[in-house]
């Protein structure tokens, strides 16, 4: 192995390499992508259900096989791997600290950093739920590995507390196994995943979802016995006297995702308390120069699509940084969320080293109606897009274009914001 690499790519999944490829492609001949899994592909190798590839190959893939038209890509050349590795640290000079069983100790000299780490699941501890701590308590990937990896039913009569789309696909998957779902509980009064998941995987099987509801109550001491659902009030507390049990062997949790910012922290990087991922600007670099972010690192996508699209730009962005062909910063432009709109990303843009076209994806904080997603450039309205509905569960975007931004010199902020039709 090489003790210094012109990239280092943090993650063997859709983000990382999506990066590495589109870095090679842009001219970059010294890239390294570090996985801490036994092979390429993150998340994807379990998620055996298709709707991937939509976008990208305008045809309907399965995780596995998505991920397997990157791998393909990568292994074609110009990128070496090292799997089964962990990376403990990034400093911020771009020292990359790794340790594995075969190698040992290892540390590697980067020119330029793409963070694309995913992220992981919210458990049970975030949520503190009374009760014992009985076997059948699952975070709803963990379920899906042992489902589809495994080969293992964690449970036969199962609650779901939580309707993210992880959530809503394994009820779906745990019937088409034999499973009985009872019900999926979700504390706000509208569902976390896409539509097209609640009505495939819900509204097909004749699954109830239970909206601004939630688990009061585990019973069982040493495997789950019945959990205790509730009606919650509009500040999320559960309102005396609508408990229901439901017996139950198994609850899955699908209550939320987290970026894996550990290692962005340890490098000094600036993190969003929106999002919990890196502010970046216009090329998806960080507040340390050399060092991107792309996926759900980031900020949590609900199509790997965007992520592969976002981490083509973070990788083509850090070869230019590598070869320095970046242009000095002239002015960063912040991005302003408001009115409904609850972040955006990137944080910041100098229109002097953005593309011809910038992307700009962003999240609602509720659902609305015959609403306009506006932008702002200072107090002139720019665009006014309408949408019959926003859903927090649906990433939005929005594209800028360079000439625009060129047309008014002086600008000081862009606002995002939602407004009436």
């Amino acid at each position: 192995m090489k003790a210094a690499y012109d990239i280092v790519a943090v993650g063997g999944g859709p983000a990382g390499l999506a990066a590495a490829i589109s870095a090679r492609d842009a001219g970059c001949g010294s890239i390294l992508v570090i996985e801490r899994d036994r092979e390429l592909g993150g998340i994807l190798n379990q998620c055996i259900h298709n709707g991937f590839g939509l976008i990208t190959f305008d045809e309907e893939l399965t995780g596995p096989e998505y991920a397997a038209r990157f791998e393909e890509q990568a292994l074609s050349g110009g990128i070496d791997f090292m799997l089964d590795t962990m990376v403990i640290d990034v400093s911020a000079d771009k020292l990359v600290t790794v340790v594995s069983r075969a190698e040992g100790l290892v540390q590697i000299q980067a020119k330029a950093v793409v963070l694309a780490m995913g992220c992981r699941e919210r458990p049970r501890g975030a949520l503190n739920i009374p009760g014992f701590r009985p076997a059948g308590i699952y975070s709803a990937g963990t379920a899906q590995r042992l489902v589809n990896i495994e080969g293992f039913m964690p449970g036969r009569e199962v609650v779901i507390l939580g309707s993210g789309d992880i959530g809503l696909i394994m009820a779906r998957r745990m019937t088409l196994e034999g499973a009985h779902v009872a019900c999926v509980a979700e504390l706000m009064p509208y569902s976390g995943g896409l539509k097209r998941n609640i009505v495939q995987c819900l509204d097909d099987f004749g699954i109830p979802l239970l909206l601004s509801h939630t688990v009061v109550r585990i019973e069982g001491q040493k495997r789950v016995e019945a959990v205790v659902i509730a009606e919650v009030d509009g500040r999320g507390k559960p309102i005396p006297g609508t408990e229901v049990t439901y017996p139950c062997d198994t609850l899955l949790l699908s209550v939320g995702l987290i970026p894996e910012n550990e290692l962005s922290l340890s490098a000094g990087v600036e993190l969003s308390p929106v999002t919990r991922g890196p502010v970046v600007n216009e090329i998806l670099e960080t507040n340390i120069p050399g060092i991107f972010a792309a996926g759900n690192v980031l900020h949590v996508h609900d199509l790997v699509d965007y992520v592969s699209q976002e981490a083509a730009v973070a990788g083509r962005n850090a070869a230019a940084f590598v070869a320095g062909n970046l242009d000095d910063e002239v002015g960063e432009i912040p991005l302003v969320a408001t009115d409904g709109i609850r972040y955006t990303v990137p944080q910041s843009i100098d229109p002097s080293r953005m593309a011809d076209e910038l992307v700009v994806r962003f999240r609602v904080g509720n659902v609305y109606e015959n609403r306009y997603i506006s932008v702002y450039f200072d107090d002139e309205r720019v665009k006014h897009l309408k949408r019959s509905i926003l859903a927090p569960g649906e990433m939005e975007q929005v594209k800028l274009k360079k000439a625009e931004l060129a047309a008014k010199p002086g600008l000081k902020t862009i606002t995002f914001k939602l407004e009436e039709a």
